[in-house]
Formats: structure tokens, sequence, C-alpha cells
């Protein structure tokens, strides 16, 4: 007898399920997206318990009549293509016919749809594949789809799913993709009874973005735009002084749809080389509209991915847009990032270098400047002087700082070149490692507490966190709608900003892996933590400044390598010197 079974119709969708809906955020997005194809201009999504109890989506679009509503759950049913030559002209969200079909084998559905002109709405009950007869009933114009218990047939599925909290989190933000892509659309998101957004239709972008993020964001944000070869550009590019630790903040839409793309992404981080440190991405909101017939949308389930027929010009032409913008734009970003970071990373910045070794050739300082300039470095200021200043000798420990960056010190053996940077985060990660290992950080008051405005999403990251806050010594407390104020910093990061500490840690606890223990993830604030309160590169030391960092080095139980793996110094004998002069 024969091994191989032809599998039911049921079984495939909830295989097909497995693509499609990842947890209840993917169900929002699929049923919006619907919605949106049916030519909605209001959209009401009510959530309970994170999605897991209900996800319910309104809107009042054309609605299905009996026979639609009959076929809307076959699988590969669509009313978007038609042949296979409408796949290389698609020009609506959805196309797959796959969505409705693995919800409704997944969960309880139950759609209620009336037609324009219709006395009555239609109504369709599936449990799992099973289905009740459409019957008439009572309804508004438009489409009703509630979806309850997801999974609750499937519970090696269903116990994947995370707190309520954190799935909400994913759909918050499957909201946010779409609100932005349709200022026009009035969109309304519900989380157990309580408004969490309503976002009225009407409205510009730069509201939008208040409404969705915070005032700080769109008050910081510049637009640029561009129009080639069928190619339309239109981006709002945050500041350098709003970036984040990821790009979770980076927002790219093709037609209307949010996508995710290497290309566009380099793109983004090529335009704003010299304006950011590496590990640091902007802030940046970009609306691309091209030819259906010049990309593939039908690479992957989700359709978050796409393939582009000439993915250089995508890559060549948003990259111009952006990065002519910002040259052209007043960032005032020379005060911020040290001028390392400036040096053969565009035209302007090479004139600026070009024009101040020219002065410097022509007015080299005499030996009394110099003495001036380095009495001046124990005040840590950066004058002319000091920044003209080619280097730091230390006399007792033959020490000499280079580039403001890197410290050359003698040895028996030869000498070593340590990065000042790197050496110092490796301290204050043992440091904080200690001091928390002990109990929590020892904070201090803030005189004027630091206020900041948070979307509902990172309200919760914070409110679900607040023993590593506490442990963290930051003390935060509500300050009136979507506002938070610090009123308790650690006094180890007491050069810190507070603001931006605690925006890069919620980046950080959004962004890791939800099942990463509590011990691994304190470990990475302390990278972050140990990170902005070591000396940065560019930054010059004092003669004291520079003994005191050889003499932790000495104490550190680690410091070869700096929390991050990278080499703190690299040693060079006298042999190799030697070598390299010819000399042996």
């Amino acid at each position: 007898m024969g091994q191989i079974v032809v599998l039911d119709q049921n079984m495939i969708n909830m295989i097909a399920a497995g693509e499609v809906i990842e947890r209840p955020a993917s169900v929002v997005k699929e049923l919006i997206e619907n919605s949106i194809d049916s030519g909605a201009t209001r959209i009401t999504v009510s959530i309970e318990d994170g999605g897991r109890k209900l996800i319910s989506v309104t809107d009042d679009g054309l609605g299905m009549d009996t026979e639609d509503l009959t076929n809307a759950f076959e699988p590969h049913a669509t009313s978007k293509i038609k042949t296979s030559s409408d796949l290389h002209t698609i020009s609506t969200l959805g196309f797959r016919g796959e969505a409705l079909a693995s919800i409704a084998s997944i969960a309880h559905v139950k759609t209620v749809s009336r037609q324009q002109g219709c006395e009555n709405g239609n109504c369709i009950e599936i449990d799992c594949g099973d289905r009740t007869d459409i019957g008439p009933c009572s309804a508004d114009y438009g489409t009703t789809i509630q979806v309850r218990d997801l999974f609750y047939k499937l519970p090696a599925r269903r116990k994947f799913l995370k707190t309520a909290n954190t799935e909400f989190g994913h759909i918050s933000e499957q909201f946010t993709r779409i609100a932005l892509a349709n200022a026009n659309l009035d969109l309304t998101l519900i989380h157990n009874g309580r408004e969490i957004y309503r976002l009225p239709s009407g409205k510009s972008l730069c509201q939008r973005i208040t409404e969705l993020f915070s005032s700080e964001i769109a008050e910081n944000l510049i637009e640029t735009k561009s129009e080639e070869k069928g190619l339309n550009v239109f981006a709002m590019m945050g500041m350098p002084e709003i970036s984040k630790t990821n790009n979770k903040f980076q927002y790219i839409f093709l037609n209307g749809r949010f996508i995710r793309d290497k290309f566009i992404a380099h793109a983004i981080k090529e335009a704003y080389r010299g304006h950011l440190e590496p590990n640091r991405y902007p802030v940046t909101f970009l609306f691309i509209e091209m030819s259906p017939e010049d990309f593939d949308v039908n690479v992957h389930p989700t359709k978050i991915e796409v393939r582009f027929y000439n993915s250089n010009l995508v890559h060549s032409q948003i990259l111009g847009c952006l990065r002519e913008k910002l040259l052209g734009t007043d960032l005032d970003v020379e005060a911020k990032i040290p001028i390392s970071q400036f040096q053969s990373k565009s035209p302007r910045s090479a004139e600026i270098n070009d024009a101040m070794s020219d002065f410097f050739r022509k007015y080299r300082p005499s030996q009394s400047q110099h003495k001036l300039s380095f009495q001046s470095r124990s005040t840590q200021t950066a004058t002319i002087g000091a920044a003209i200043e080619p280097a730091i000798y230390h006399e007792r420990l033959k020490a000499i700082q280079i580039h403001d960056s890197f410290i050359i010190v003698q040895t028996d053996e030869g000498f070593s070149i340590i990065d000042q940077h790197a050496l110092h985060e490796r301290i204050m990660y043992e440091d904080l490692q200690a001091r928390i290992s002990g109990g929590k950080l020892e904070s201090q008051k803030l005189l004027i507490p630091e206020t900041f405005e948070l979307t509902d999403a990172e309200a919760q990251i914070i409110n679900s966190n607040t023993e590593l806050t506490e442990k963290l010594g930051i003390e935060l407390a509500p300050f009136g709608p979507k506002t938070y104020a610090c009123q308790a910093f650690p006094t180890l990061l007491g050069k810190v900003n507070p603001v931006d500490f605690i925006r890069d840690l919620i980046g950080i606890i959004s962004h890791s892996d939800t099942d990463v223990e509590p011990q691994g993830l304190l470990d990475e604030v302390i990278n972050m933590a140990a990170c902005k309160a070591a000396i940065k590169a560019g930054q010059p030391l004092s003669e004291k400044e520079i003994e005191q960092l050889l003499e932790d080095k000495g104490k550190a139980e680690n410091s070869s390598r700096c929390p991050h793996g990278r080499p703190t110094a690299i040693k060079f004998s006298i042999t190799e010197l030697e070598k390299q002069f010819k000399r042996t």
C-alpha cells in the first residue's frame, strides 16, 4: 500500500497559515490591507488580550454579497487578480488569496458584510475550517471580521505567543506602518476597551508622525524629494540628534506598501555617512512610487520583501536624493561628532580639512602656544589651540596621545597603541558590572526632572521593565499624556544625557529577542551604558587623565578587548620596527 496521501484542504490551509500568520499582528495586517483594498475610508481595529482573545476589524468599504462572502474564505480566492499577466502589474496590497483561508483554519472567525444599496447584511461563521451557512443579519455598510481564540486548536503554535503586551506591541507596529502609508484614512486602534490611537483623515503626514511617535521626532525632520526615470522619491529625514541604536525607525514604503530592502537600507546609511557614528541609525520615513512592472512583490507570503528589476537605479537615486539634501542642510553636527569621523567622508568635509591644513602650514603655532594649549586641555575644553596641537607627551609614563583618539605607550619590548574609547569602555563595563552585582547603581535626584514623550508601545516597555530601570538607578514617572519624567539618574553616568539614554534603552529592549534571559538583557544594557559613559574618540585628554586611564587598565580583569570584542590595544615589538626600517 502506498505511503503518500493527499492532504485535505483544511490541513493545507493550516500549513499555509504557518507562513502567512505568524502571530496576531499578522492577522491585523492582512485584515487592514483587505479593508484598504476594498476602498474603505474609515477602519477601526479592536484588540483583546494582545490579539489572542479577539481581533476585530471594521471598515466602511464596498462590502461583500452572498456569493463573495462564500468564496472569500476559499484558498487562493481573490478579487485582486484574474490572469497570470496581472502578477506583473499588482497595484493592490493583497493578491495571493491565502490570508482569509489561513486565518479561518486556525481560529473562530465571524464575518458580517453589507454592500451599499442592500437592505441587510450577511453573516458567516467558520470554526477552524468548519463553516455555518450564510444568513441575513443587521449590519452597517462595509465589513466586520472578528477573529477569536487564535491557534486554540494548535497548542504547539499558541504556546509560542508572548505576553499580551508583547503581542500588542507587534500589532501597534503593524498599525503604525499602515497609518503612515495612508494619511488619507481615518484609523482607530483599541486595546482592551481603551482607545490607543484615533487618527482622523485629512491631517498632514507630519501631524500623523506626531500622533504616532512624538513631537520631538516630527519637529526634527527635513523633507526632500526627487523624480527621475519613472522613480518618485519623497523622504522625511531625521536630524542626526534623534538617531537611534537600531533601524526600527526606518520606515520604507513602496507604492503604499511597507517593505524591507537591504539595498535601500544601505543607501540610507550611506547618505548619512559622516553625519552619524557608525553604530547609530537615522530616523527616516521614505516613500517610493514606481510602476508595478519595475518590481516583483510576489517573493514571500508576507509581501514584506520585493525584488527590483533595476536595484542599482533605486539605490543610486535614493542615495543621491538624501545625500544632496543633507549636504545642503546646516545640520550643526561638526560640534557633536569627532573631526576624525568626517575625514575622507564627503567632498565638503575634504574641503574643510584641506583649508585647515593650509592655514596651519602658514601659521604654525610657536612653542609657547603649544604650552598654553597643553594647559587648556586640563579643562577638557576643545579650543582651537587644543584642536591643532598634534599630541600630548607624558614624560614619566612615556605615553603620547595622537589624533585625540589613540595613546602610544612605550614598553620594554617596543610600544603599544591604545584605543582610548575601547579601553575606557571595558573599564566602565567592568565597573558597572561590579556595582550592579552588589545591588543597584547609585543614583541622584535631578534638580529639574527631564521630560520626554513616549508612544503607547514605548510606555508599555517602560512599565514592563521597572525592575531593570530600578536596578540601573533610573526613576521614571508619568508626567501627563504621552509624557514621562526622569526624576533620578545614576551618578556614574553623570555625563550622559538621561533622555538619550532612556530612548536607547527602550530601543535595546524592543529590538532584543523576547526570549532573552533577564541577565542577558541587563548585560546588553550595561554594554550600552559603558559605551555612552566612556571617553570618546576625538576627545583630548590631560596628563592626569592619560595616567588614570593607564592605571585603570592595569586593574581591569580583561583589558585586552572592549565589551563588543574589539581589541583595546595593538602591540609592536622592536624587532618588527627594525624589520620595517630594514635594520635586520
